[in-house]
């Protein structure tokens, strides 16, 4: 009997154990993301710390300059990947604007003209010097999120009007620090 027992206890235990465990990890969210968020030179958009039920769970800078703050778990993907129920970005460079040379619906969101992409999931808002991209799993969540998007950095109320988009501010043309050759200094 007791040899019956312990393999089946072993595999009861480490299925309940493997149960428990998650293999989409949320990485913790770096207080110095946090911090470039509010000093950056751009505003960036958010929605406070949870929105609808769901709490920041990655925050980053990425190499283009933009910020990128995800709400909720991943709900498709794998390690490496992750489809999160809403991604906020905000861009710098607002010389492109995501879907402006097709043709898609555009729909006015807080009084500035948004483009409307994956069936209402993706809406671009170009407003002020920056691009926000929004990627929600419904549009209903997109659409929410795009009306109560404010900016970290800056003094403003969710929902309320949005600045008008700037022309190109020239972000796109200056080059990255990565991409800006180092000195050479004489051999001597």
């Amino acid at each position: 009997m007791r040899r019956l027992l312990t393999p089946l206890l072993a595999v009861l235990c480490a299925s309940s154990l493997g149960a428990c465990g998650d293999t989409l990890q949320d990485r913790p969210i770096s207080h110095n993301v946090l911090e470039g968020m509010i000093s950056a030179p751009f505003p960036v958009y958010w929605l406070g710390g949870r929105f609808r039920d769901l709490a920041i769970t990655e925050a980053l800078h990425d190499p283009s300059g933009a910020y990128v703050v995800q709400y909720g778990n991943c709900v498709q993907g794998g390690q490496g990947t992750c489809t999160p129920p809403l991604r906020i970005v905000t861009s710098p460079d607002n010389s492109f604007l995501p879907g402006a040379s097709v043709a898609q619906p555009a729909a006015p969101v807080r009084g500035v003209p948004a483009l409307l992409g994956e069936d209402g999931r993706a809406i671009a808002i170009g407003t002020g010097p920056v691009v926000v991209d929004v990627y929600g799993s419904s549009p209903a969540l997109a659409r929410a999120a795009a009306q109560s998007l404010a900016p970290i950095n800056r003094p403003a109320s969710p929902g309320e009007a949005l600045p008008a988009r700037l022309p190109d501010t020239g972000y796109g043309s200056t080059p990255l620090p990565s991409q800006r050759p180092t000195a050479v200094a004489p051999l001597g």
